[in-house]
């Protein structure tokens, strides 16, 4: 069985005592693809390291996540731009609108995220997006910039089946983590009715921990939690929907 997880901060400073540790332990649960979204430039570097480790296991993407969209936006612009033209990334991510910490950025989070879309279809790669509070929002941005080279994973939903519809009629899979697991997450009362072709996996980690483990460090082996919780709403074993969900992040990434 092979499990990925298809968003996972695994350099953040919240693993930097047991980094390798807490892979390995994933590792030895089946877990064994992990895509890693970028922050800002500032993570970079850490991000290259990972890769270098792990490189049979690691995936990076490239992008600014709409939480570091600051007065300096323009110049982390360039700095996706240009590692995008030097290496092989597998998506453009994340990337999108959070409204959750900051509305007085939203024209500069559109303006970031449409030219990060653009830079997508560029150089021909999926995008993750990142949405909190700002459903609306997204997909003005994806009705505008609709196309067929537009694809990719909407990262955390934690939607209504309408907007599950919605992102899926944008060539958008649903990226389900810990959420679904949570007595409030409501997608779990939904989620049977989306095509499993749809779904991809993916922790967040080290955030949005899946019961029972809610309010802790989160970690890609928790994904499991995951699997577990899928399995029970769509009456699969966990064996087919790893399948599956592994099968679709190829689809996704390329790779």
């Amino acid at each position: 069985m092979i499990i990925t997880d298809t968003h996972t901060h695994l350099y953040s400073e919240a693993f930097d005592e047991d980094r390798s540790a807490m892979i390995q332990r994933a590792l030895d649960a089946n877990v064994s693809r992990f895509f890693i979204p970028a922050i800002d430039s500032t993570y970079t570097a850490s991000m290259l390291q990972l890769e270098k480790d792990f490189p049979e296991h690691i995936f990076l993407m490239m992008g600014l996540h709409p939480t570091h969209v600051k007065e300096n936006y323009k110049k982390e612009l360039e700095h996706v731009e240009d590692m995008l033209s030097q290496r092989q990334f597998y998506a453009v991510g994340e990337i999108g609108i959070d409204l959750y910490w900051d509305k007085t950025t939203l024209d500069i989070q559109i303006e970031a995220f449409k030219y990060q879309i653009n830079l997508a279809k560029k150089h021909k790669l999926p995008i993750v997006i990142h949405c909190r509070e700002a459903f609306d929002e997204i997909f003005e941005v994806l009705e505008q910039e609709k196309s067929n080279d537009l694809f990719g994973i909407f990262h955390c939903f934690t939607g209504t089946l309408e907007h599950a519809y919605q992102a899926i009629s944008y060539n958008m899979k649903l990226g389900i983590g810990g959420v679904v697991t949570f007595k409030n997450g409501k997608i779990d009362q939904f989620l049977n009715k989306i095509d499993l072709k749809h779904i991809v996996l993916e922790t967040d980690s080290p955030y949005l921990a899946p019961k029972p483990y809610r309010g802790k460090r989160n970690e890609s082996l928790y994904i499991n939690k995951v699997l577990e919780k899928l399995s029970e709403l769509y009456d699969t074993s966990e064996e087919e929907i790893a399948r599956i969900t592994t099968e679709n992040s190829k689809q996704v990434f390329g790779i």
